[in-house]
């Protein structure tokens, strides 16, 4: 894997900061470890929950291990707040476990990228809320969230 430039780049305008938060939400929602891994700088430092990784190879085992747990994973990511090469985003997304019990976990990410558009750092914090099937908001296929499914404001999440 190299190094690639990944506009939008910073400074960030709230056009391009909405850009780079919904370009992350489809990246996620792919649930490919490797092709997520490639929006990162190869030594880019992470705190998920309790886990800490740096650099990719320990991002891709780390995506790994989640996505094999959480399946059906559907996300929704919002832009909260930008600065220079700064983003803060709010996110909501619902999985189930083996045992098709359903959670919606909620959570705050923070970002930082060089200039090349790749993340160096993020901060994640995420709690776990378990749901009925029936609760649960995010209704579309696997993959993309359509353009026209409502985000985490229009569900009053």
């Amino acid at each position: 894997m190299t190094d690639e430039a990944r506009p939008p780049f910073p400074p960030f305008t709230r056009e391009t900061a909405i850009e780079k938060v919904r370009l992350a939400e489809d990246g996620w929602n792919t649930r490919d470890p490797e092709k997520v891994a490639l929006a990162y700088t190869v030594d880019s430092r992470w705190r998920n929950r309790t886990e800490f990784a740096t650099g990719r190879d320990e991002i891709i085992a780390l995506l790994t291990r989640k996505w094999n747990r959480e399946l059906e994973y559907r996300l929704i990511k919002e832009l909260w707040a930008f600065d220079g090469n700064r983003i803060a985003v709010r996110f909501a997304y619902e999985c189930h476990d083996d045992s098709r019990n359903w959670f919606r976990s909620y959570g705050n990410e923070n970002w930082e990228f060089d200039d090349n558009g790749l993340m160096r750092r993020r901060y994640a914090c995420i709690n776990d809320l378990p749901i009925k099937e029936s609760e649960r908001k995010f209704h579309w296929p696997l993959g993309r969230r359509p353009d026209d499914h409502p985000g985490l404001s229009d569900l009053g999440l």
